[in-house]
């Protein structure tokens, strides 16, 4: 294990099925993230204006580096449905060697 501070994962909820995929398929493709995962379905509860609501949802799981995370939540905000989507970054502070180094290649610009 070697520290990983330089990298952040970011959680986003995103309806279910295609909107979620163009979402990921977007951040990866843009090399925003090194890797999404989708897991579907979650069932997710939360009060929106006033009122309590529950639904199906997508997670993402953004695979990301420090330094790109306002570039990352600004394309989610651009290319999400929601009108406030939930976007939160997690500082990852050790990972195994050989992970940390797949995520800094896959992030790297071409």
């Amino acid at each position: 294990m070697r520290e990983g501070d330089r990298y952040a994962l970011v959680l986003v909820t995103a309806p279910l099925g295609e909107a979620a995929e163009a979402l990921a398929r977007s951040l990866v493709e843009s090399r925003l993230a090194a890797c999404v995962n989708r897991i579907e379905p979650i069932r997710s509860t939360y009060r929106w204006r006033g009122e309590v609501h529950a639904g199906e949802e997508a997670l993402l799981l953004i695979k990301t580096s420090r330094d790109l995370l306002d570039r990352v939540e600004k394309h989610v905000r651009e290319n999400h449905p929601y009108e406030v989507p939930e976007i939160l970054s997690f500082a990852i502070d050790r990972g195994n060697a050989a992970t940390l180094d797949w995520l800094a290649e896959s992030l790297r610009s071409e």
